[in-house]
């Protein structure tokens, strides 16, 4: 089994800030999945379609358009569609990593 470094960041400040404040936990859990697919894997960004992420989080579907709404209006996330019906490429930003 390996071990992922993560931002001490993550779990003191953002885990607190989504789950708590903003009463999504579904966002954070789409966050970290992200996450562990580009930057946890060494790449800048995942292409991976919104059924895939509900599979590896157990989230439904919608649960996971909502939580990439409000990531991406939180400025957590980009994402880049190369036309409407795209799979997304998904970038998860760190604005605490400077």
């Amino acid at each position: 089994m390996s071990t992922l470094p993560l931002d001490a960041y993550v779990i003191d400040s953002l885990l607190p800030d989504i789950v708590g404040h903003d009463r999504q936990p579904s966002a954070f859990l789409v966050w970290l999945c992200l996450w562990r697919r580009s930057l946890g894997a060494g790449e800048a960004s995942v292409q991976i379609s919104l059924l895939d992420v509900a599979a590896a989080t157990g989230l439904s579907k919608r649960a996971v358009q909502e939580a990439i709404w409000r990531l991406n209006k939180r400025k957590l996330l980009s994402i880049e569609r190369a036309s409407i019906t795209a799979v997304p490429v998904y970038s998860v930003r760190r604005p605490w990593a400077r």
